[in-house]
């Protein structure tokens, strides 16, 4: 009679084959996780999504214990999308890894081949050249909008977040030549969005704030870009920063044994101050 014990991966065996078995006996239908076996692509693709920003989040802490762990969910995630698809007999993740492994020989020519790249805009070039390539053969089987086309805009997916899409979005417009050079007339047009914007939140329907809204962040993405900022980023640690004085303000209030919900606008503020202030000196 075999035990628990003997499902367990043999500890001689690679850890990538390791984890693709512990993978495959959850979605065994034969004592497999129920809760795994209910599972399709659509219902893990936001753990996907979410393992991915706690991995940048650990890099965003520098905290390469936490980054070890972080990564090991994310590699999970392949794995689990790879046997997902095995079990309909579409690839399985030796195919993945075979493909990204001829994807990334075939994007670095300089490297495999004898292409010469003096730099890396020339490296950067090189890649957009034969991901272009890649789209085209791609797009004869698809059934897209813009299928045939060939855009500069091609290869900046709508699966990413918006903010981010529009910086990837304009960095490629700008390639060809469409862009602001001048972070101060980007200012500008961000004035001019902002103005469109209080008028629409005045006298405008539902739709046209939503829209003057957009329009105001998709500049502010642009400005990041000539700033060099990735939009991303700055958002994600300014919500760092918000949480951290909010959560300083909460444990303002309970050193005076006071809720939050029964503190004034005003208190707030002031605490929210003290809270910049104290910021201020940890870093003089």
């Amino acid at each position: 009679m075999s035990g628990v014990h003997d499902k367990k991966p043999s500890e001689d065996i690679h850890p990538i084959e390791a984890l693709i078995e512990v993978m495959a006996r959850l979605r065994d239908p034969q004592g497999g996780c129920p809760w795994d076996l209910e599972q399709d692509f659509k219902s893990i693709a936001p753990y996907t999504i979410e393992e991915a920003y706690e991995v940048a989040d650990a890099i965003a802490r520098e905290d390469m214990r936490d980054l070890r762990e972080e990564l090991g969910d994310l590699l999970f995630q392949p794995v689990y999308h790879a046997q997902m698809a095995s079990e309909q007999d579409l690839f399985d993740f030796n195919d993945v890894v075979r493909d990204v492994t001829e994807k990334m020989i075939s994007r670095h020519p300089h490297v495999f081949g004898d292409v010469r790249a003096e730099d890396a805009a020339d490296v950067d070039a090189i890649w957009d050249q034969r991901k272009k390539a890649e789209n085209r053969d791609k797009d004869k089987g698809s059934d897209s909008a813009y299928k045939g086309s060939d855009s500069a805009l091609d290869g900046v997916t709508k699966a990413l977040p918006a903010l981010l899409r529009a910086y990837k979005l304009q960095k490629k417009a700008a390639k060809v030549g469409f862009e602001w050079t001048d972070p101060s007339d980007v200012l500008d047009k961000l004035e001019e969005e902002l103005g469109e914007l209080r008028e629409a939140v005045a006298q405008g329907t539902f739709e046209d704030k939503a829209e003057e809204l957009g329009d105001v962040l998709f500049v502010v993405a642009n400005l990041g870009r000539l700033l060099d900022v990735n939009p991303e980023t700055a958002l994600r640690e300014c919500n760092d920063k918000f949480e951290r004085r909010f959560r300083g303000i909460e444990g303002d209030l309970q050193k005076i044994d006071q809720p939050i919900e029964d503190a004034s606008l005003e208190q707030m503020t002031r605490l929210w101050d003290l809270q910049k202030q104290k910021e201020r000196k940890q870093r003089t």
